[in-house]
């Protein structure tokens, strides 16, 4: 039997291991120069890049219908992505919520552009997409089907309770809690009439309490529907108000008289236990006081802001401490923006909105972008900004100049954008929502190509070590 060959002496080995190297490093570099030939071809027919020295088009010039240099080619990805629809499409990947006054209204009166706007959203945009969005406001004072009516006819379109959500909305998680509450706000009946609807069972309005006794707020009189409209509270006590007992407190909507609000809200708050006309000795025992948000100011009519619930909240906190002493404990909190739980429980009405109207699948992950658009920095902007640090997606936050924040002055609470308009918060955040589908077509042939060059490379490796242990 012949002896098999013998393996090549080190120097031999050496050699014909470095040619092979040698082999596929020039291999390398010519796929290198095959697949940067490949992507430059790629951005040409993308319109994006023209030659060897030409510098990406401005982010504007991509956003237009058409542009300089080669056209896209009607096969390639990006095409797809940017062609208008045939049929209105839903937008599944991004989202807008609205504050109302100041963006949409102000003093009870359209602000123009957001016709336009709700018009741009349900579809009449040059990218036929249907974006789903809500409405996230810190007023109240009305049943949401009430609010909803009214912004049906300044916005002319169909607003439904199931995509809006005021100050007091959450507040109906409360009301299995509670049973018997002081209700503080609003016009009339109607704050009444919003709890009642929420399930709380027995609401008391500080017109029910002056009813029974005037002395409790010695300047405020009663109108004859106020006194008529007002529960008798004397009769179902027996004449002794003790016997009622305030578990909570809820302040509806922004006071109509200030005084005799804040006396009665700071009665209940230092009482024994929530009894009505009882004082306690340590200041520590009265009910809860929820604020259906903490607005310090808002846009009405008048030129400047005026003040809001959030004003009303300090009184009671300075004047509680004031009155006590120091030594007492008031126990407030407030619903509303900028909480991030009123973020969540907007975050859960999309959802099941996106559900219910849009058709998109129950369970479905929420949309990766919320755009919030705002007036107010303080919780407009602070609020969207926090919920993002802590939220899975992105809120994205947009300040407009039509309300609170004053042009040319610097927030404390920084947003994403600041725009004129809500018009333009809308346009800014669809074309932002194009390019990053421009971004993710032209990303898919490149990454495509990256992986087969991967492989092919590790191919090679595996050749060039073969190859080696052989020799």
């Amino acid at each position: 039997m012949s002896s098999l060959p013998q393996r090549p002496a080190g120097p031999v080995r050496t050699q014909s291991a470095s040619s092979f190297a040698g082999a596929f490093d020039v291999a390398r570099h010519k796929l290198d120069k095959q697949l940067d030939k490949e992507m430059r071809n790629e951005l040409k027919s993308l319109a994006l890049v023209e030659s060897d020295s030409s510098t990406p088009t401005s982010p504007g010039s991509l956003a237009s219908d058409s542009g300089s240099g080669t056209p896209n080619s009607p096969g390639s990805p990006l095409t797809a992505a940017l062609t208008p629809l045939a049929d209105p499409d839903v937008a599944e990947d991004f989202a807008f919520a609205f504050d109302i006054d100041g963006v949409l209204i102000r003093g009870g009166k359209v602000i123009p552009e957001a016709v336009e706007a709700m018009k741009v959203l349900n579809g009449e945009n040059k990218y036929g997409v249907k974006v789903p969005y809500i409405f996230l406001t810190n007023g109240g004072g009305k049943t949401e089907a009430e609010r909803c009516k009214d912004l049906s006819g300044q916005l002319e379109i169909e607003v439904s309770t199931g995509q809006f959500i005021c100050g007091h909305t959450p507040m109906r998680e409360l009301a299995e809690e509670h049973r018997t509450v002081l209700v503080v706000g609003g016009e009339g009946e109607k704050c009444r009439e919003v709890a009642e609807g929420y399930g709380f069972r027995d609401v008391i309005t500080p017109g029910d309490i002056i009813k029974a006794n005037a002395a409790t707020a010695p300047f405020r009189k009663l109108t004859p529907q106020e006194h008529s409209n007002s529960r008798d509270l004397l009769a179902r006590t027996g004449g002794d108000l003790s016997k009622i007992v305030i578990e909570a407190v809820f302040v509806f909507a922004d006071s109509r008289d200030w005084a005799s609000d804040l006396q009665i809200i700071l009665d209940v708050a230092m009482s024994k236990g929530g009894r009505l006309e009882t004082r306690s000795e340590t200041f520590d025992e009265g009910p809860p006081v929820y604020f259906s948000h903490n607005d310090t100011l808002w846009a009405a009519q008048h030129e400047h802001a005026r003040l809001g619930m959030g004003a009303l909240r300090r009184i009671v906190e300075v004047v509680f401490s004031d009155v006590t002493g120091g030594k007492g404990t008031l126990r407030a909190h407030s619903f509303g923006k900028p909480q991030v739980p009123t973020f969540e429980f907007a975050t859960r009405l999309l959802q099941r909105w996106r559900e219910d109207r849009h058709g998109l699948t129950s369970g479905a992950p929420p949309p990766e972008t919320v755009y919030f658009v705002g007036d107010t920095p303080e919780s407009d902007i602070r609020g969207t900004n926090a919920m993002d640090a802590v939220s899975d997606n992105e809120w994205y936050s947009i300040l407009v100049k039509t309300g609170v924040y004053q042009d040319g002055t610097v927030p404390k609470y920084v947003p994403r954008v600041t725009v004129d308009t809500v018009l333009d918060a809308v346009n800014h955040g669809i074309e932002r929502e194009m390019e990053k589908r421009k971004a993710a077509a032209l990303a898919a042939p490149v990454v495509a190509a990256e992986k087969g060059a991967k492989m092919q490379l590790t191919e090679q490796e595996n050749a060039v070590e073969h190859l080696e242990v052989v020799v």
